[in-house]
C-alpha cells in the first residue's frame, strides 16, 4: 500500500511551474501576473490568501493582493474584478471565496474573463471541461491536483478502470467525473441520494470522496487494491490533544481503509497541497495564451 505525498508532488508541479515562468520570461518578455482579491476578515481565507500570494511570488510571478473591507459593496467589487480584466499584465484573477453575507459570489465570479480565471469556476471553463476542452479552458484547481494523483498511478489512459465520485459539486464533483472520462475511465458519480452507496463504491478501481462527511468511506466499501482519493476536509473534535482541540481528518476512514487500498491520499498532506500548485499551473497557462506562446503540460 502506498501513502501519496501530497506535498513532495505539489512540489513538483511548482518546480516545473517555475522553470516555465523563466522559460517565458525569456522567449516572450513576459511574468505571469496573479491578482487575489480578498474581502473582509475571515482569518481563514487571510492565511489561504497569504500562502497563495507567498507561492506566487516563489514561483517568479507579478503576484498583487486586494485587501477590501468588510464593508466592501457589490458594486466596488465588481468594479475591482473589471479594472482587472482590463489590466494587461495580469494573467489570473482570483476572488477568494466564502464572501461576506451581503455579496453575491456568483455575478461577481462569472464578470472574470474566462481566460483569467485560474480558479476555472467561469461556466465557460466548466463548459469546456465538461465537453473535453481540456486544452481550451482552465481547469477547477482540485480536480485538476487530484488527476495529477491519478496520472502519477495509472497513466493518462484509464481505459478499462472503473472510477466513482462521490459528490456533484460544481467546485469539484462535476468536473472531476468530467476529467476522469475524458481520461476513458468508466466514471459513476455518486452523492447523497445515491442507493446502496457502498455497493457502488466496492466497485471501484479510483474513489474519489468529496462530500464533507468525516470518515464516512469505511474499509468494507473500498475495492482490494483500489486508489482512494480523499478530497474531504474536516474538524473533528480531538479531546485526546486537550480540551477544545481539533484535528483535521478527510472523508475517508484513512487508518482502516489503509489496510486494503492500493494508493491512499492522505488528509492532511494529499490533495490540499495540489490545490494552490494547480493554481500556479493555470496562472502559467494564462499568460501563456496570452503571450501566443504554448503553455506546457503540468499533468
Amino acid at each position: 500500500m502506498t501513502v501519496i505525498d501530497g506535498k513532495q508532488v505539489a512540489a513538483s508541479v511548482i518546480d516545473a511551474v517555475k522553470s516555465a515562468t523563466l522559460a517565458l520570461e525569456g522567449k516572450a518578455g513576459v511574468k505571469p501576473g496573479l491578482a487575489v482579491v480578498i474581502v473582509g476578515d475571515d482569518p481563514a481565507s487571510h492565511a489561504y490568501v497569504g500562502a497563495k500570494s507567498r507561492m506566487a511570488k516563489e514561483c517568479g510571478f507579478n503576484s498583487i493582493q486586494h485587501t477590501l473591507p468588510e464593508t466592501t459593496t457589490q458594486g466596488e467589487l465588481a468594479r475591482l474584478v473589471e479594472s482587472l480584466n482590463s489590466h494587461e499584465t495580469i494573467h489570473g484573477i482570483l476572488v477568494q471565496l466564502p464572501l461576506p453575507r451581503h455579496l453575491n459570489a456568483e455575478p461577481i465570479i462569472q464578470s472574470i474573463r474566462p481566460e483569467k480565471d485560474v480558479d476555472g469556476l467561469h461556466v465557460v471553463n466548466a463548459g469546456k471541461v465538461a465537453t473535453g476542452d481540456l486544452a481550451g479552458g482552465l481547469v477547477s484547481c482540485t480536480p485538476a491536483g487530484a488527476m495529477v494523483f491519478v496520472r502519477r498511478i495509472h497513466g493518462d489512459d484509464l481505459s478499462g478502470l472503473n472510477a466513482v465520485v462521490i459528490g456533484r459539486s460544481n467546485l469539484f464533483g462535476k468536473p472531476m467525473s468530467a476529467l476522469l472520462l475524458a481520461a476513458n475511465a468508466t466514471v459513476t458519480t455518486a452523492h447523497s441520494r445515491t442507493r446502496d452507496l457502498a455497493a457502488v463504491c466496492r466497485n471501484a478501481d479510483i474513489l474519489v470522496a468529496a462530500v464533507g462527511r468525516p470518515q464516512m468511506v469505511k474499509v468494507d466499501w473500498v475495492k482490494p487494491g483500489a486508489t482512494v482519493i480523499d478530497v474531504g476536509i474536516n474538524r473533528v473534535a480531538a479531546p485526546e490533544r486537550g480540551e477544545g482541540k481539533s484535528r483535521l481528518v478527510g472523508d475517508v476512514a484513512f487508518d482502516e481503509v489503509a489496510e486494503v487500498a492500493g494508493v491512499i491520499t492522505p488528509v492532511p498532506g494529499g490533495v490540499g497541497p495540489m490545490t494552490i500548485a494547480m493554481l500556479m499551473a493555470n496562472t502559467v497557462i494564462a499568460a501563456h495564451r496570452k503571450a501566443g506562446v504554448t503553455p506546457p503540460d503540468f499533468r
